[in-house]
């Protein structure tokens, strides 16, 4: 069976996994807990390659034909 790596997919956002630290100065600029954020499963085939953990920060990078770029947050849940 042939494995298709979506992130190559002109639909599929960037996502990366942030570091500790900047997971702590994500939640501090915002003033929010990992709970308060939407939440991403450890399953998801777009986050699969990075080797998420629960309660791991996701940043997800969208093109936007205002913005340029908009950058999104979740939270690694497992369900």
């Amino acid at each position: 069976m042939v494995e298709v790596d979506i992130t190559k997919h002109i639909l599929v956002p960037k996502h990366t996994k942030l570091s500790d630290k900047e997971k702590k100065e994500v939640l501090e600029s915002y003033n929010v807990t990992l709970d308060d954020l939407p939440r991403i499963r450890i399953s998801d085939p777009a986050i699969k390659h990075l080797h998420p953990k629960v309660g791991d920060m996701i940043k997800v990078l969208r093109k936007s034909p205002t913005a340029g770029e908009s950058v999104f947050y979740r939270g690694v849940i497992d369900v």
